[in-house]
Parts: C-alpha cells; structure tokens; sequence
C-alpha cells in the first residue's frame, strides 16, 4: 500500500446567524503517509475534526470548504462528485467516532452493522461479509466473537462498542483511518484496550490514521508526529518526542502543563477537609444501598445478582469532597440517581443530616431538594435549547426562593460573574456557547440553589483539557469560598488527586477499598485500586508498551465479568493476586490499614505491599 494521504492548503469557512462568514480552518496542510499516525491536538474550536472530516470529503452542516485539495495518492477527493466521494468513504478511508454509543444503531445487530459497509460497496457477499466480521472482532481481541456478532450494542460494554467502531471502519480494509477523540469517554483500563486495538490493528494492516485527541497523554502512545492547531491554524508540528520534550511555542508548552497526572508524593495530593469535628452527624449517609434498573414485584422480585449496587455504605461530611472512582458500569453514577432520587433504592436509607430522604425525588420536601444539586457529563443535553440563559439559571431562583423581575435578574448576573463569564450572557441561548461555557452555566445552575450537597458526574470528562482545567479550578475555588460538599464522580484518577479529601472505590457495584485520597493512591491498594492508577498514561513515549509488557496475563487484568456477590470476591476473575480456593467461594473481609482506610481482600496487607512494591520496580 504505497498511497499517502494529503490535506492541501485546506480552508474552510462557517456562517454566523447574522450571515458573516469566518474562517473555521485558515490554510491548513497535513500530510499522512501508509503505517503512520498523524495526531491533530488543540482546544475545542481548534479545527481538528473540521481538518479530519476533510479526509472523507465531508463539511459538516453550516460549514463550506472554500479552497484546498484532499489526495488520497492521486486522486483529489474534492473534485469528485457526491456519488464518487461516497463511493471513497469506508472503502478507501473511514471514520471512528467519539461515542460509539451514539454511532451504533440500537436495534441492529453488531455483526450486520460491521458487514453494511462491505455490501454497500459490493465487495462481499452477506455470508463472506459474517465472516470477515468474526476475523475483525478476533484481530480486535473481542471475547467471544461468533457470539458477539449476534448481540446489539447494549449488551456490550463501553470498550466493546468502541472496538466494534473500530471494526466497522476497518471492513472494507480502508488506507486511511479518522480516528476522532476514541477514547474521551472511556475509563482507564477501558482506554488501554482501545489504543492497544487501534495500534495492533494500525501494524498488522499498514493503514494510515488521523488522530483527533486533546488529550496529549494518550497521544505521546499511539502517535508518530504531532500536529499543534489553534484558532484553525497550524502553530507547530514534528515527531512524538521531539513535541512532547521539546515544544518551540508557547501554545505547545501550555498544552503540556495542562495534562493532570496522578501525583508521585503526598504533598501533592488534595488536604484533609477544614473544621472536621470529632463524632458530627454526617451531612450524607448512604446503608447498605442495593438498586436496580429493572423493575420487580413482590411476587417477582429482582434477582440480586441483576442489581447494579451491591450493599454500598457512604458517608458525606459538611464541606468534604468525596470522589467515587472505579470502571464505566461499576455503579458511580446509579449511587448519584438513587441520591438525587431519580432511581429508587431497592432496598437501604439515605440519610441527610441525621432524616430520612424518600426514595423518589417528587416526594421530596421543596428545601430538601434544593439543599442537594447535580451536575451531568453532558451540558448540551441539559440545558434547553430553546431557553435563554436567564430562563436555565432563573428557575431555580423563582423555585426555590421567590425572587423576580430586577431581583432575579440581578442574581443571574451575580451568579454569571461567580463563574467567570460576562453578565451579558443571560439573554443567550445554549447555541450560542462553547462546550466550556455550557458547563459553567449549569455549575451556575447548581450553585443558583445554594446547596449543600452537590453530585458532580463526570462534568469534565467531554471537555479539552486547557478547559477542563479551567473548570476544576473554577469548582475547587467555588467549593472553598461557599462550604458545599462534592460527590465527585470521575474516571480521571489525576483529577481526583487535586480535588478529593476522600475515595471511594467501586467495582461491579460493591465497594473495595476507601479512605483519603493520598492513602489510597499509596501501597497498599486494593488490586483493583492498583489497576486503576497503574492504567492512568504517562506524558511519555513508550508508556503503553511497557504496562502491557508488565502484565504477564492481561487479558485476565482487562477481561472478565464480576464473581456473584453470592459466592466470594467481585474482582476474583481479573485479579492477578486471586486464590481461587477461597475467593470464588468466600465473599473478601473488611480490613483496616488504618483507622480511616479501609479495604475488603482476602489477601494479607503484606502480600499486598510486596506485590504492588514488586510491579513497581
């Protein structure tokens, strides 16, 4: 395979509602050669994907490209006519998308939808089509792939999906891949058998690749050069290490302080909680916490093992932020529902200062709803579209406390002000903002409340990284100033470290280890907690080959669903530590290391210390 694919003088212009036109990407040239993986990485609103999506000559809508020459070796994917571009996409280069949960249809099954590209381009017949599906899935190291090909996208988990996307655009055995942000929403062992997938798939069949990533950890893995873009134009590119080591511009050098890593010392971890007091009631507490999605009845209820909590205990002081951490599917988010009372327990109580809270949030009295807020992942799904930024932000201030008219409008822009944007935005709509400016708006929203509890879930995970640091400073500084507590749900263990007094650890629904945060992120660690910091990419070339050098059987680290709570540990099947004598069979004991750390192994704490202080070496 001896074509390159080349992105000329390439400018592509938007239009603003007023009918101005602006330049989205200003005279950008890229180049990517068979084998090779080019990373384009910058803030949102950069130009990457409007460069990458220029690959399959594609313009999103609202959006012309006005100069340029797209070549895949010698023919100019511009100059041809929409049927023929059709006929390039998927056969000669293919896109991945960001959330394959999004991408998958819902009701197809997954082998069907890995085979449409084949017979759309008349390359296979259905039954050859099934075949290359379940060699693909295999290639990708998907369990059970004769299986697999007959499941529908939510009877896989987040990884799966993203590997089955992976799958799809590699069927007609494409030159060229767009790999756009793959691996954002993805937890951190999740995200290791993506990038090993898409470099393993990227050797075995010399395709080329574009890479749309902020997140320059997991560039400095996967990556051969580097492409720095900024207000739709080039500032700098080069080699992997040459950019992570030695950056010429000042943007480049930004870019590199801006990644979190997990901190090496106990000094750089986030302080004990100020003013705790001995033997205080605790503002949140959770006991023995089982829920479910499915609906039972008294004469069928829902088996235990289709729970998706597992018995959690937890605790939430005033003024204390508490992460909970763990796998996509562990149950972080379904504890923040059943909190927030958008999903009724099961079975147990939460507790708010010392009173019950009913299960189901329309039962709950208007000051208790106010005193408990929550931030989603997504503010582009949460704020109305059709609302202007006084209605999202006005309504709880009318709910909760009255306020009208000059009163209301005038808190809107205080609270506009608290979170660092100008008090002209209250008379735009959600539209109008970026990424990181909608979720500083619905943080305005939360704080409109003035709450005590706030259940943060995972509201950093979809923005860059530049911004996103702006946001965790913008929520440590807010959490300081005004006393709320933060449940803070998260699968960026860095960001953890900086924010969090406490951790909580959660797999498949039960807890396995917690305490505060710089004793849990030190030996020794539950297993699972061990995977999970072991997994986070280092700012380093080579980190990736190395853990997966390092873990003498990966499959069973990575692989593997959770032992029944019935009969001994959850995290038995992936546990490199594991005895199956007694932990198939014997639900872990509760150990304490500490008077505020705490675990549940089987294992002795010292073959704890000297396994992890072993792989550390």
């Amino acid at each position: 395979m001896s074509s390159t694919l080349q992105i000329r003088n390439l400018i592509v212009e938007g239009e603003k509602p007023s009918g101005e036109c602006f330049r989205i990407v200003d005279n950008v040239s890229v180049e990517a050669k068979p084998g090779e993986i080019v990373a384009l990485i910058g803030e949102s609103g950069a130009g990457k994907t409007t460069v990458a999506l220029s690959a399959l000559g594609y313009s999103r809508p609202g959006t012309r490209i006005v100069q340029g020459q797209v070549y895949i070796g010698e023919t100019d994917i511009l100059a041809l006519n929409p049927e023929q571009r059709r006929g390039i996409r998927g056969k000669r280069v293919a896109y991945v998308a960001q959330s394959a949960a999004a991408a998958l249809n819902p009701v197809i099954p997954l082998g069907e939808q890995i085979v449409e590209a084949l017979l759309v381009h008349n390359m296979v017949k259905a039954e050859a089509g099934r075949r290359r599906a379940v060699e693909l899935l295999r290639l990708l190291d998907l369990p059970e792939p004769e299986t697999m090909v007959q499941r529908y996208p939510f009877q896989v988990s987040g990884g799966q999906q993203q590997r089955v996307m992976v799958a799809m655009a590699m069927s007609c055995l494409p030159e060229f891949l767009v790999f756009d942000e793959p691996t954002t929403a993805l937890d951190v062992t999740t995200q290791i058998e993506v990038l090993r997938a898409i470099r393993e798939i990227i050797r075995e069949r010399e395709t080329g690749a574009i890479y749309i990533s902020h997140d320059l950890a997991v560039v400095a893995q996967v990556a051969d050069r580097i492409v720095v873009m900024h207000e739709g134009r080039i500032v700098e590119e080069g080699h992997t290490e040459e950019i992570l080591k030695s950056p010429r511009e000042e943007y480049t050098r930004q870019l590199l302080r801006a990644v979190r890593l997990v901190p090496g010392g106990s000094g750089d971890f986030a302080t004990e909680r100020i003013g705790k007091t001995r033997n205080e009631t605790p503002l949140l507490e959770l006991k023995d916490i089982r829920a479910s999605y499915e609906k039972g009845s008294w004469m069928r209820p829902v088996s235990s093992e289709r729970h998706i909590l597992h018995g959690v205990d937890l605790t939430l002081a005033s003024g204390e932020v508490v992460a909970l951490v763990g796998e996509s599917g562990s149950g972080k988010s379904t504890l923040a529902r059943v909190i927030a009372g958008l999903l009724a327990p099961v079975s147990g109580e939460i507790m708010f200062q010392g009173t019950p809270l009913h299960p189901n949030v329309r039962k709950r009295a208007l000051d208790q709803l106010r005193r408990i807020q929550i931030i989603f992942q997504s503010p582009e799904t949460t704020l109305n579209p059709e609302h202007r930024i006084e209605d999202v932000i006005g309504r709880p201030l009318e709910l909760y406390f009255g306020l009208k008219g000059n009163h209301r409008r005038k808190r809107i822009e205080e609270l506009l002000t608290m979170v660092d944007l100008p008090p002209e935005y209250v008379d735009r709509f959600p539209s109008e903002l970026s990424g990181g400016e909608s979720q500083r708006i619905s943080i305005a929203r939360a704080f409109a409340a003035e709450p005590d509890v706030i259940l943060c879930d995972e509201i950093l995970s979809s923005l860059d990284t530049l911004v996103g640091t702006a946001i965790l400073d913008l929520i440590k500084d807010l959490q300081k100033r005004l006393r709320v507590a933060y449940l803070f749900i998260s699968h960026d263990l860095a960001t953890v470290a900086s924010i969090a007094n406490r951790v909580v650890v959660l797999y498949g629904g039960c807890v396995c280890e917690e305490g505060p945060t710089h004793k849990v992120f030190s030996p020794p660690h539950h297993p699972y907690t061990a995977l999970l910091i072991s997994s986070v990419p280092e700012l380093r070339c080579g980190w990736l080959k190395d853990v997966l050098d390092s873990r003498s059987d990966p499959n069973r680290l990575e692989h593997g669903e959770p032992v029944s709570v019935e009969c001994g540990c959850r995290f038995g099947n992936r546990c490199p530590l594991v005895e199956r004598s007694i932990c198939d069979h014997q639900p872990p004991p509760r150990k304490k290391i500490s008077e505020d750390h705490t675990l549940w192994c089987h294992r002795k704490i010292d073959d704890l210390v000297n396994f992890q202080l072993s792989k550390k070496d």
